[in-house]
């Protein structure tokens, strides 16, 4: 639980925090939108 503690301690670990969540949910929504395109043959 001290990693936590120090990642949200100061403003770098919030703003590494907040970078690596919309990284991932960039990727989950580009791996939903281009499944989604994959299976329109008029696309």
């Amino acid at each position: 639980m001290e990693l936590w503690s120090e990642l949200f301690s100061d403003w770098v670990g919030i703003l590494s925090f907040g970078v690596i969540a919309f990284i991932i949910l960039m990727a989950i929504f580009f791996f939903f939108f281009f499944m989604g395109r994959s299976g329109d043959p008029k696309a």
